[in-house]
């Protein structure tokens, strides 16, 4: 599996090697941090990872994503899929950057690009969701191209739908 590159930003699909050292809080002489990294959701999404792993395989494609700035490839964040693609061709997200990494674009621009990723491999819906007070996140998926799609209680939900997803084929998803 290979980087994924926008015009700031590298999302490199995390290993299960690069997840212990998440959980552990201790990188090793590659690992490049910004100060911050990992918070505790960048933990938690690498939990879930190493969980994934060890009960059903490696999920790539569909699987965690750290955020790496591209003009020093130090990680500021991460985002990822919390399990690959239902029957329905959906998949749910999650995403977050260091505070001093916040009110940037970062999540933004990661968001846009794993969303363009998740349409050319064949999903058919992406959601996620933000709780209420969460303003900035809400801001992040609608800049991403999200739609408001309901409430609860507790979260505000958001999703993007396509009819048109081209899914690449099985040799093109081996080779990334």
């Amino acid at each position: 599996m290979t980087d994924l590159v926008t015009e700031r930003l590298v999302l490199h699909p995390m290993t299960v090697g690069e997840a212990e050292r998440v959980v552990a809080g201790e990188p090793d002489s590659g690992d490049r941090w910004v100060p911050g990294y990992p918070t505790d959701g960048d933990v938690f999404a690498a939990r879930r990872f190493l969980g994934t792993c060890a009960s059903t395989g490696d999920p790539q494609p569909f699987g965690n994503y750290e955020i790496r700035r591209r003009e020093d490839g130090r990680a500021i964040g991460g985002l990822g899929f919390h399990g690959p693609p239902d029957t329905n061709g959906s998949v749910t997200i999650g995403y977050g950057v260091i505070p001093s990494a916040q009110g940037r674009g970062y999540a933004s621009e990661a968001l846009r690009e794993l969303l363009l990723f998740a349409r050319t491999h064949g999903v058919t819906c992406v959601k996620g969701d933000a709780d209420h007070d969460n303003i900035a996140s809400h801001h992040v998926m609608l800049a991403a191209g999200m739609r408001s799609a309901g409430q609860d209680e507790r979260v505000r939900y958001f999703e993007m739908t396509w009819s048109d997803a081209t899914p690449a084929s099985t040799s093109e998803q081996a080779h990334r």
